[in-house]
């Protein structure tokens, strides 16, 4: 039988051997430029990459700074994300889960100092979907089942897998967190957008796993930090929604720059010299910019309350989930538009836009950024109960 009993160990990267963080990202972005085509054809992000981004601090930014970490305000860290999301939204997708560390600081202190014994930078992977029962048993629970959706498992440290809500978690789903060694990963994941995410299926043969290495999702922290104290799950919606952004921004670029030179071969006038493209890249513009502002905007504002030592308002937090919902969903029209104005040439596999779109389709599929989250924060405003459960 398996069990969790000794920390985590393995030789974990310093944020500082590459220089600063913004130079690291910089070296990191330069060789992701490159090898995005091969984490696409793997259909994961590897290990020795997510080593690479170990360096520029992402995998620490949400680690207690108690146990070593240098937590960065979240729209800091979404802005990394974004960046790094312009050159490839699966790795900006795998990328952002280094915020999902929020959600370990609900487990219990002495599991986190196991967790962080080695060093601060752990990758995370979570497949919550769908939650499986596990029989109790006197030290935690008998876990066995499939998920789905586990972005990123391939270079994980440490994997959750979901488990439905009791008495004791108020009805919030619990989170088990296992190492990989107790978890077969299953590639199946054949898709459009974000091909090179490994969102893979995990699957537990009936390991025991200790109370004390379970949390509820969203569930109170035992850490004292201003960064456990932001909404857990409007973070958790942030850090995917910017990824759109991003794949967006790079899709805007394409078209700016190929508009110049692309006549097609009906010897029509070059993109540019049509009226109708002119008018729809800068409406684009505007309306991916707007998007973003608002985005960071409420982000701001809610971490200024924080760390005033108040918590977000029902409204705020409703104001993030809106905002992210609304840049995902932008961000995917953006491109769809691209690809509508451009002629022929996006039909072509080969073409950076038929990756883009299918890229920036995935965060508004997301059920963290889909059609009910308008309705529930809708409702929220207008001082009524969310009609999206988990909503907070």
């Amino acid at each position: 039988m398996l069990r969790i009993e000794e920390p985590v160990s393995r030789p974990l990267p310093e944020a500082g051997e590459s220089g600063d963080a913004e130079a690291a990202l910089d070296d990191v972005l330069t060789e992701l430029a490159g090898r995005r085509d091969e984490f696409r054809e793997l259909r994961h992000v590897p290990k020795d990459f997510v080593g690479r981004l170990k360096r520029t601090g992402i995998y620490r930014a949400a680690t207690p700074a108690r146990f070593g970490g240098e937590p960065l305000p979240p729209a800091e860290f979404l802005r990394r994300i974004e960046r790094i999301s312009e050159v490839d939204g699966s790795t900006g997708w795998v990328a952002s889960f280094g915020s999902a560390l929020i959600y370990l600081a609900a487990l219990p202190l002495e599991t986190q100092e196991r967790i962080y014994a080695a060093g601060p930078d752990i990758a995370f992977a979570g497949a919550l979907f769908p939650p499986q029962r596990a029989a109790e048993t006197a030290r935690g629970y008998r876990v066995a089942g499939r998920w789905k959706f586990a972005s990123g498992c391939m270079g994980a440290d440490l994997l959750g897998v979901g488990l439905p809500g009791d008495e004791e978690s108020g009805g919030k789903p619990r989170t088990a967190v296992l190492r990989p060694d107790q978890v077969e990963i299953v590639p199946e994941w054949d898709v459009v957008g974000m091909r090179g995410t490994g969102s893979f299926d995990l699957v537990v043969d009936g390991v025991e796993v200790p109370r004390e290495w379970t949390f509820v999702r969203g569930g109170e922290p035992t850490v004292d930090e201003p960064l456990y104290r932001y909404p857990t799950i409007a973070y958790a919606a942030q850090v995917l929604a910017v990824v759109g952004a991003g794949v967006a921004r790079t899709a805007l670029d394409h078209a700016r720059e190929i508009g110049g030179g692309y006549t097609g071969v009906t010897g029509a006038p070059k993109l540019a010299d049509r009226s109708y493209y002119r008018t729809e890249v800068a409406r684009a513009e505007a309306t991916l910019r707007s998007a973003r502002a608002w985005f960071y905007e409420v982000s701001e504002q809610v971490w200024t309350r924080v760390l005033a030592g108040d918590p977000a308002t029902d409204e705020q937090n409703a104001e993030l989930r809106l905002a992210s919902a609304h840049l995902a969903k932008t961000s995917s029209d953006v491109v769809g538009t691209l690809v509508e104005i451009s002629g022929t040439a996006p039909i072509a596999t080969t073409h950076p836009l038929q990756r883009l779109s299918g890229d920036a389709l995935v965060p508004k599929q997301h059920a963290f950024l889909g059609p009910a989250i308008y309705d529930a924060a809708g409702a929220v405003l207008m001082g009524l109960p969310p009609t999206s459960p988990g909503f907070r």
